[in-house]
């Protein structure tokens, strides 16, 4: 189905990607609509009034044509009523004579009176005389005088003459069209009866309408019409315009082409019109594009740029206004105190986070010294509860007996193994003490190197430098071990893989999240659990998955896990430990993300560091 026009005409508008391309888009539909309007208001004003001007110059030329017609007839209309009122053809008609034939008949006498034709016809339709010349040659011509008696029968002079005593009339006498006048034949005073009628006939021609009419006319007797006929051209109409005989009806008709000038010059007019008002609107539009590029895109296209450049550079510098007063300036000035407070707001944001950056520090570095302190706290606690493996005073009667010399063989032996026993246990025993105690020297040198490493990295990025995740995972497990009451099977790659971090923050990283991965397993109550680590590498990143079987968490509290102060297990509070290992990880280029099945399956850690390019060549080798 197709689209309305509205909407189509809408669909470049809705894709323009600048406000000037939009603004251009509805200036130049405004400017098409306008024309548009114009040009029609125009051709309905313009175009109707020049159209009755040409009626009216029609009606004009047709009422010149039957002026003309009734200037024509007019001539022998007068003449054959002097011919009816003469006494000489009132006493003709009683008594016809050779002279007056001769003196009244004669070529001169008719080309006096500009006739082609004559006739003296009786009451009863008979014909005197009747007479037909060729006004050029003023020849006789019998062929038409034998027409025009033949057409003279045909004549209802009752009808033709009416209550008047003379008429006149066009008819079609063979292939001539001619103005025929007919008066009755009387005295001049009008006393006595009628003898007769006498008949004139004016033959009319194309050359005497165009002399009449001062324009080319042509007379058309084999075409008779009604009505007057007008057919428009292009540059030029043409007029038919009917000769009426007797009967009303036409016998002929006058055609002639005349001008369109008052046609052409409305249409020149509205063209002149139409152009001119389209120039015109062009022109405002162009001025109106240039005006609102100058007064409003300009200003916003370089407020846009210094928003790009605020936002690549970073440095919020006041925009470069004009002194405007109106909402361009006072934009201007608006965004210029927005910067102004957006550079304060962001004096006090580095003010407070460098604060803010120090407590965490401060605060993740205790953290970290707790989480490192708590396996010899462990080894403390187990070394003053531990009994020892036999009692002293035991040892000691035991040592008694076997230096009297009274003392049973057997009970010698007995003695004897029982006191080796004894000094064995005890051996085992400070041999795990010892183990303990190096483990706890491990943990506190762990905790002086985090303390050091703090101190000395307050104020600067963490250098990056080779490291082997297998070394400090091992060394994270063999304290983690001693990080609670739950026995921990601990699981890792016993080939080395070397990534770039900084050592002693991957190792408070991985330690931390051993110690939340114990917990984890704690909080099951099975009093044992497994940690079990692997690595992998792709693409140039080493990836470290270390995956409990604890309780797990919720996969929809995954996005709020790293947030400060957050934390799975409601006893605890903080939640500064996976905030502060997110933000290590990243400070070494790395990434940090945790992953679960659900409550009850466990949890997965994946770091991802750098691979170090140098391990990788010696591989490739």
């Amino acid at each position: 189905m197709r689209a309305p026009a509205w909407r189509r005409m809408a669909d470049p508008l809705r894709h323009a990607r600048s406000l000037g391309g939009k603004l251009l888009l509805i200036l130049t539909a405004v400017g098409l609509g306008g024309a548009a309007a114009i040009t029609l208001l125009l051709a309905v004003v313009i175009t109707p009034s020049f159209n009755q001007l040409e009626d009216a110059a029609v009606a004009a030329h047709v009422e010149r044509t039957r002026a003309a017609l009734g200037e024509f007839i007019s001539k022998v209309a007068t003449a054959v009523r002097d011919y009816g009122d003469w006494n000489s053809s009132y006493d003709y008609m009683a008594h016809p004579t050779r002279a007056f034939e001769e003196e009244s008949f004669s070529t001169l006498a008719m080309a006096n009176l500009d006739v082609s034709g004559m006739a003296y016809v009786r009451p009863d339709r008979t014909v005197v005389i009747a007479r037909w010349i060729d006004t050029r040659s003023q020849a006789d011509q019998p062929e038409m005088r034998a027409r025009f008696i033949a057409r003279i029968g045909r004549i209802d002079f009752a009808r033709v003459l009416g209550t008047g005593n003379s008429a006149a009339f066009y008819t079609r006498i063979g292939d001539a069209v001619a103005a025929v006048g007919v008066a009755q034949v009387r005295r001049s005073d009008g006393s006595g009866t009628p003898r007769g009628y006498v008949l004139m006939v004016r033959r009319i021609s194309s050359r005497q309408l165009s002399d009449l009419l001062q324009l080319k006319a042509t007379l058309d007797p084999a075409s008779g019409i009604d009505r007057e006929i007008v057919t428009p051209g292009s540059r030029e109409m043409t007029i038919a315009v009917p000769i009426r005989g007797p009967d009303g009806h036409g016998v002929a008709r006058v055609s002639y082409a005349v001008p369109r000038d008052v046609s052409l010059l409305g249409r020149r007019m509205l063209q002149l019109a139409i152009g001119g008002s389209v120039l015109l609107l062009f022109v405002l539009l162009m001025v109106l594009r240039r005006m609102i590029a100058r007064l409003v895109l300009r200003p916003l296209n370089r407020v846009e740029r210094h928003m790009q450049a605020v936002s690549a550079s970073g440095a919020l510098s006041p925009l470069d206004a004009e002194d405007r007063g109106d909402e361009i300036g006072s934009l201007g000035k608006s965004f210029n105190k927005m910067l102004q407070q957006l550079k304060d707001l962001r004096e006090q944001l580095e003010v407070q986070s460098f604060a803010l950056g120090k407590s965490e520090s401060a605060v993740a570095v205790m953290h970290n010294v707790r989480n490192a302190l708590n396996p010899i706290s462990t080894i403390l606690s187990r070394g003053l509860a531990d009994a020892p493996p036999a009692d002293p005073m035991l040892i000691d009667r035991a040592l008694a007996e076997l230096a009297g010399d009274a003392v049973p063989p057997a009970r010698r032996q007995k003695l004897a193994a029982f006191v080796a026993a004894a000094i064995a246990a005890e051996n085992a025993a400070r041999a795990d003490r010892a183990e303990q105690l190096h483990t706890g020297r491990e943990a506190m040198r762990h905790v002086l190197e985090i303390i050091g490493a703090q101190q000395a990295q307050a104020h600067e990025r963490p250098p990056l430098e080779p490291c082997d995740v297998t070394e400090i995972v091992a060394h994270n497990a063999a304290i983690a071990r001693y990080s609670g009451e739950t026995r921990i099977d601990f699981s890792f790659p016993n080939r080395p893989w070397r990534v770039l971090a900084n050592r002693i923050i991957l190792s408070q990283v991985i330690g931390n999240l051993f110690g939340n991965a114990a917990e984890a397993i704690a909080a099951t109550g099975r009093g044992e659990g497994r940690i079990t680590v692997s690595v992998s590498e792709a693409e140039g990143k080493v990836t470290i998955a270390i995956a409990d079987d604890g309780e797990g968490f919720d996969p929809a509290v995954a996005p709020t896990l790293f947030q400060r102060g957050f934390s799975t297990r409601q006893h605890k509070s903080g939640g500064l430990g996976l905030h502060w290992c997110a933000n290590s990880m990243n400070a070494m280029e790395g990434a940090l993300a945790l992953e679960s099945a659900g409550k009850g399956h466990g949890a997965t850690a994946l770091l991802t560091l750098r691979a170090d390019p140098a391990e990788n060549m010696a591989v490739a080798a």
